[in-house]
Order: structure tokens, then sequence, then C-alpha cells
């Protein structure tokens, strides 16, 4: 009995070392998110209000609830200094919706702050001047502006470990903060395979085929050999994955006054229908062959890199199945 409770003490006391080294860490890294948040409050979102430069919808529009989160993560910062962890994560967590709704804009407010940047001399000589002050220490708003959802990425990994007077409390709190984070990280892989889908129309040539359509994924892109069906020689075509369809391209004449940099799309080919096989490249070979067969066509694609085929293999049967 005297060891078991001999161990239960140490447990214990690892416990509560354990719970004091995150609280601590806790506050140190939200008073250094503090400071650079500030950066953006005081220099820019309150003497822009002050001085009018921008519209107050424009201003709302690039900071959004800004205001709102560096308050609610100094209400928090306050709390972690009286060791109140508990009731701190317990207020924060009514703020947490914030998080989301900024992520939410963020591809709106980068955008607004690009055109603002541009239409208004005014502006863009305010931003310079602020950037160039010590304390930035020559970072740009634009490096700013997503500290918010970085910290709520940090806040969602750290292991939080509190006494059982506050047990509930914190559980519930570790709760909110993953379904946030998973909101935001949500919001921003949407956005970057939004961006990823406007790039590849803008290679193409013309706008007969359709990249930008809703629910669809961008995977991957590359050359690749195709393998012509007749004794004729190797053409290397540009192919792109998406979750649903499987774009054959070739480059435009160079020397074409409007399209010399862009991509003739060839042949789209819908994966529902599509069944991949590895012909050649299960072993440590020099490269390997990929069968596509479609029910009106089959496609041969070669490539020299071994793990380049590997790489296009599993994608492409990861994305039929």
């Amino acid at each position: 009995t005297n060891f078991l409770g001999f161990i239960e003490t140490c447990q214990r006391a690892r416990w509560e070392r354990k719970r004091s080294r995150t609280a601590k860490e806790l506050l140190e890294t939200e008073h250094k998110y503090l400071e650079q948040l500030d950066l953006v409050v005081t220099f820019f979102v309150t003497i822009l209000k002050a001085k009018g430069t921008l519209k107050p919808a424009v201003l709302d529009t690039i900071f959004g609830p800004l205001e709102s989160i560096y308050s609610a993560s100094l209400v928090l910062s306050l709390h972690l200094e009286r060791g109140n962890l508990g009731p701190g994560l317990e207020n924060f967590c009514q703020n947490l919706e914030l998080y989301g709704h900024y992520a939410e804009n963020l591809e709106q407010a980068n955008k607004t702050l690009k055109e603002q940047l541009r239409k208004k001399k005014s502006f863009r000589r305010f931003k310079k001047l602020q950037e160039t002050r010590p304390q930035f220490q020559g970072r740009k708003l634009e490096d700013l502006l997503p500290l918010p959802l970085q910290r709520l990425h940090q806040c969602n990994i750290y292991s939080i470990v509190i006494t059982s007077e506050y047990a509930a409390i914190i559980s519930e709190a570790v709760k909110s903060i993953s379904e946030v984070s998973r909101w935001v990280q949500d919001t921003v892989r949407k956005r970057e395979n939004s961006l990823q889908l406007l790039r590849v129309q803008k290679l193409l040539k013309g706008q007969k085929t359709q990249v930008l359509t809703p629910g669809r994924w961008y995977i991957r892109e590359g050359w690749l050999l195709v393998v012509p069906s007749k004794g004729e020689e190797l053409k290397r075509r540009m192919f792109f994955l998406f979750s649903d369809i499987f774009i054959a391209t070739k480059p435009c004449h160079p020397l074409h006054p409007l399209n010399s940099n862009k991509l003739a799309c060839q042949a789209v080919y819908p994966l529902h229908q599509c069944v991949v096989d590895k012909v050649f490249g299960h072993t440590q070979s020099q490269g390997g062959l990929l069968s596509l067969s479609f029910p009106h066509k089959t496609l041969l694609l070669m490539s020299s890199e071994q793990q380049d085929i590997n790489d296009w293999y599993q994608s492409l049967t990861a994305a039929v199945r």
C-alpha cells in the first residue's frame, strides 16, 4: 500500500510539473502573439480609423474582427498571468467563432488590401511608413494578417494539463478549439484549392475547358510521355489530375503572339470511367509505364523516373477510388 501510494505521489508530481510547464509555455507564446497582433491593431487599424484614409467598409473587409480577436486574447493572457487557466480558456472559447469568420474572410481581405494599395497612393505611403518602424523588424502587414489562424493552430496542438478542479472546462475548451481549428483549416484548404483551379484555368488556352467547377479538387500535375498505339515517336505532354477528371495538354507554339506560354487542352477524361494499371515499374527499375483504360480510349503513359511513376500511380488510383 505504501509503495502504491509512493507511485501515485510521483505520478501526481509529474502531472503537476507537466501542467506547470504547459501553462508557462502557453503564457509565453501568448505574450509573443499579442505583441505581434498589437502592431496591426495599434499602427494600422487604430490610426487608419482616426485618419479616415480608408472607408469604414474597406477597413472592415481588410481587418475583419481583428480587434475583437486581440481583446479576447488579451483577456486570456491576463487569466494566464494569474494562473486561472480554466476560466481563461472558458472565456476564450466564447470568442472562437471570430477565428472561423476571420479565416473565411482572409482571401477577400488580401484581395481588398492589394486593390487599395494599387488605387490609393496615400495608403501605399502610410503602409510603407508603418512597416519601417523598428517594432516591425522587417515584417510586412501581409505577414501579420494570418497570425490569428497560426495561433489557433498552436493552441490546438497544445496538450493542456490542469488540476481536476478545471478538468471539465479544459476538456470542453480543447474540444471547442479543435472544432474551430478544423473549420479554419478546411477554409484555408478550400481557398488554396480555388487558387490552384484558377491557376490551371489561366494556363489553358481559351475557355472551352472549364476547370473552375464547384466540388472539384486539384491533386497534381506533371509531364509524362504518351506511348502511341502505332509505331510513332513518344509525345511529351502535360497532365493535370483533379478529383473527377484527368486533362491532357500540349504546349502552344512558342511564337504564338497570345498563347506562347499557355497549354492547349487535347482531351478531358472522366475518372469514374477509368481503370488504372501499372504495366511495368513494380520493381526498382528505371521508370515505368501506366495504362489508363477508358470506354473508348486507352492511354499508355511513361516516365523515366521510378518515383514519378509511383507517385502518379498512387494519385490516380486514389482519385479513381
